[in-house]
């Protein structure tokens, strides 16, 4: 039998959390609790979640400092970050250090497990029953989707996180194609964008820091009032499912 998803809420406002973690667990889910920042540091040394569910404002430090630390140290848990309605920087800030997601308060629990579902599945990545895995080359890089990693040229692994890895994916299924922003976050996350919601923007940006596009001939192309494209040869070589590059 499959082990529930253990969810770690990190907020300070004790109705908050009381209020989320009997929703989530009304949901199915495993559900852990986190003060501050320091029961959050615990909590992840200790107890293994699969996701963070992390509040922006804490009493002994901000959410976006745990968020890049837990991006430097631990680059495969996800992150939703939850931000006041306005705080439209500390979105766009969270994304760029790491963060999978973000919704902004006050907010739906629904749409909270909706989120949570999504970044869950994407981070999961499975391989349907009877698929071929498949390992994307381009540019002198290796993409891995089953174990979700990308080797550099030299033969070093980059670290991504899940959503900048679903969006190499998006593009690496679809090489050559030009692909708008809607498009980008529907195949990414799921959802509709917000005239206002610079996501995939952010993550474009992640995306071509790590993988050093800068060092060499550009990866993506950006199309004004179009989206983006892969700007570079894809090849796709199918393995038995569980093989070895």
């Amino acid at each position: 039998m499959q082990t529930a998803p253990l969810i770690l809420i990190v907020d300070d406002d004790p109705e908050i959390r009381s209020l989320l973690a009997r929703y989530l667990a009304g949901q199915g889910f495993r559900v852990l609790t986190a003060a501050n920042r320091r029961e959050c540091e615990v909590q992840v040394a200790t107890s293994a979640p699969s996701l963070v569910v992390l509040d922006v404002m804490l009493p002994d430090g901000s959410g976006l400092d745990i968020c890049r630390a837990l991006s430097d140290r631990r680059p495969h848990l996800p992150v939703i970050m939850l931000t006041a309605l306005k705080e439209d920087v500390d979105r766009i800030v969270g994304l760029e250090i790491g963060a999978d997601d973000y919704l902004g308060k006050p907010f739906n629990p629904r749409e909270l497990v909706a989120r949570i579902k999504a970044v869950l599945r994407r981070a999961a990545g499975p391989v349907e029953d009877g698929a071929e895995a498949r390992i994307y080359a381009f540019a002198g890089f290796e993409a891995d989707p089953e174990r979700r990693r990308v080797t550099a040229p030299g033969g070093g692994e980059i670290d991504l996180t899940g959503a900048e890895f679903d969006l190499l994916r998006v593009f690496l299924e679809r090489p050559g194609r030009l692909l708008s922003r809607d498009q980008l976050l529907d195949l990414t996350q799921g959802r509709d964008r917000d005239p206002l919601d610079r996501s995939i923007d952010v993550l474009m940006s992640r995306l071509r820091r790590k993988l050093g596009e800068a060092e060499g001939a550009a990866l993506f192309k950006t199309v004004r009032n179009g989206g983006y494209q892969f700007a570079v040869a894809v090849e796709a070589h199918a393995l038995p499912r569980g093989g070895a590059a």
